[in-house]
């Protein structure tokens, strides 16, 4: 299928997750020249296309003209000729010997070389639009092509920044869930030890009453000064 402005003007690319890569003006810019070389070369096709009209209908009318000459040559009567001796009258009318015109082969040979020059150019503009048009498609579809890889490889690596920023991230949680064990394992440690220090105090005789608050006093909580958040 060719390639027309209209398809150049209405190509949407899919858009990426990511908007770096090349500046979107500058590809616009470009589709735009492809868009006005594209225009330029159909509209000088088609006048070439009019002028071999032009051309074809000049040597048909000429090829017309040429024969029907001819046929009027052979029309007209011959010239009788005269007695040798006999006096030629006054009044006689001259006859006039026919003569061949070249003009007309010359025209028409010159509309048919002119036919074929024209065929020619019209043959070497339509080959040269082609080329063209078919380099500015490699070279649109190459540009496309390079711009996806470009943001492809863009969104890889961004994809591979936010991996090891989830990683990262993963790995803290484990480590303040292994903090929060351990924290409350100790704290229920404590806490149970401190029970059992309660426990112990109250079934002690009355005399070591006294004694049993000074231990609760100086016992102290676990430290837990080494973890953080």
């Amino acid at each position: 299928m060719a390639l027309t402005p209209e398809d150049v003007v209405n190509k949407r690319f899919q858009p990426t997750k990511f908007r770096e890569g090349y500046d979107q003006d500058e590809v616009d810019d470009f589709l735009d020249e492809v868009v006005v070389e594209l225009r330029r070369l159909n509209q000088e096709n088609d006048e070439l296309k009019q002028r071999l009209a032009a051309a074809d209908s000049r040597v048909a009318e000429l090829q017309r003209s040429g024969s029907s000459a001819p046929a009027e040559a052979a029309a007209a009567p011959a010239p009788v000729p005269a007695p040798v001796g006999a006096p030629t009258p006054a009044n006689a009318p001259t006859t006039a010997m026919p003569v061949a015109a070249p003009a007309a082969v010359d025209e028409t040979q010159s509309t048919n070389n002119l036919l074929q020059l024209a065929r020619r150019l019209h043959e070497e503009h339509v080959a040269e639009g082609k080329a063209k048009r078919d380099e500015l498609i490699a070279d649109g579809h190459a540009t496309a092509a390079r711009l996806v890889a470009e943001a492809e490889t863009k969104q890889k690596e961004q994809l591979a920044v936010l991996d090891k920023q989830r990683i990262a991230l993963e790995n803290k949680i484990d480590e303040l869930r292994n903090f929060e064990r351990d924290y409350r394992a100790k704290l229920k440690s404590y806490i149970e030890g401190q029970l059992r220090d309660l426990d112990a105090s109250g079934s002690s005789a009355p005399a070591n009453s006294g004694a049993a608050p000074v231990a609760a006093q100086n016992g102290s909580a676990p430290s837990y000064q080494g973890f953080g958040a």
